[in-house]
């Protein structure tokens, strides 16, 4: 898959994230992560990335990251394309998007990088670096330390042909318009803050149609359902879900920091295909939060196909 083709696929659909699959000691569980990956493949994302934020990138040592890449590629291959996470120092980023790139993925998301703020000059020249570093697709994660400019982002489009998606998780209206409007269709635009489909209508109307859903791993009718009312501006259905279930979840999420992935494992334990436990620093839910959380699942109904 070239970087074009993927920029197609970024556009074309719901994409999401799968969980991580740990064993209770905190192991990889390779088993538990293909078997996700099996489950999730038909309910329709155009993509999934393997190793992402919701997959607990950040925690990962190097060869979990290449066992969890080939297991994902391995698994959904002829069934839908597979984005790796790649993230942290610059070098290291590299050795992720060279990793992904030769077990087969078809693109990485370039994560922020860790702790330390960098000027713009900085941020473009690790960006550059990464992709300069592999042939398939790129997309940069605006997020935290790494919060590119409309200018930055010309720079990095005139010298780096493989940087084809911007995926935001900044939440600034301005900004983002600003980008679009400077960009246009250089990019494929994705909403990236957590819980995006709270804001999937009003960034659908800045230019950014699609986004990543995190509980597509515990919900992915749901998660199909609003990503298509979304889609059709059907505001009825997008409402109804909104007030009945993710603002209530929303709640449950703004208890503590790091629970917008320790709520997506414990969705997915409720649902019956538990994904173990996060890993330190992250904590998981406690028992009243986790029975909260399963009235809001019940009430949902089926998520068969």
């Amino acid at each position: 898959m070239n970087p074009q083709e993927l920029k197609t696929i970024m556009s074309s659909g719901l994409l999401s994230f799968p969980l991580t699959d740990f064993h209770a000691n905190g192991d990889f569980n390779a088993k538990g992560y293909a078997d996700r990956l099996d489950w999730l493949a038909p309910y329709g994302a155009s993509a999934l990335f393997a190793a992402g934020g919701t997959g607990e990138f950040f925690s990962l040592m190097g060869d979990e990251y290449s066992q969890i890449i080939k297991v994902a590629v391995d698994t959904c291959r002829g069934k839908v394309p597979i984005i790796a996470g790649a993230g942290g120092s610059t070098r290291f980023a590299i050795q992720c998007a060279q990793e992904a790139e030769r077990l087969g993925a078809h693109g990485i998301l370039l994560l922020p990088h860790y702790l330390t703020e960098a000027g713009q000059e900085g941020l473009i020249e690790h960006v550059a670096q990464v992709c300069e570093s592999v042939k398939f697709g790129v997309i940069v994660y605006n997020r935290n330390v790494c919060k590119l400019t409309p200018k930055s982002l010309q720079i990095l489009a005139d010298r780096c042909p493989n940087l084809i998606g911007f995926k935001d998780g900044v939440g600034d209206i301005e900004t983002m318009s600003s980008i679009y409007m400077a960009m246009g269709d250089r990019f494929a635009y994705l909403g990236g803050l957590p819980t995006a489909e709270v804001y999937a209508a009003a960034y659908k109307a800045l230019g950014t149609p699609v986004y990543s859903s995190a509980v597509f791993n515990f919900i992915p009718k749901t998660a199909m359902d609003f990503y298509h009312a979304v889609a059709k501006d059907d505001m009825a259905t997008q409402h109804k879900l909104l007030r009945e279930f993710f603002m209530p979840y929303l709640d449950i999420r703004n208890k503590t920091q790091g629970y917008a992935v320790s709520i997506v494992k414990a969705g997915a334990t409720l649902v019956g295909h538990s994904a173990g436990p996060v890993r330190a620093p992250l904590s998981d839910l406690k028992p009243a939060e986790m029975e909260q959380l399963d009235v809001l699942i019940k009430k949902l109904g089926s998520q068969s196909i």
